[in-house]
């Protein structure tokens, strides 16, 4: 198979995703790891795909540490 028809292939495949499936992609492996700021005393919260807090951590590296020990691939949020 060419490299464009494997492309092609890719392509539609992608597009047979529901806006539900889209929505649900990444849930149970993928955490969200977010500064913040509240009243002068930060901290980081960890989000699941779908943007629920699913935990907090006092530094950046316990949230990171603390998502992987869940079986989840930590991701920074700006």
């Amino acid at each position: 198979m060419k490299t464009n028809d494997r492309n092609k292939d890719l392509a539609s495949e992608s597009r047979a995703l529901s806006a539900a499936d889209l929505a649900n992609w990444g849930l149970p492996v993928v955490a969200y790891i977010k500064h913040e700021d509240n009243g002068g005393e930060g901290g980081w919260s960890i989000h699941a795909a779908d943007g629920t807090v699913i935990g907090a951590a006092p530094s950046r590296e316990t949230a990171f540490a603390a998502t992987r020990q869940h079986d989840m691939e930590p991701m920074s949020v700006h």
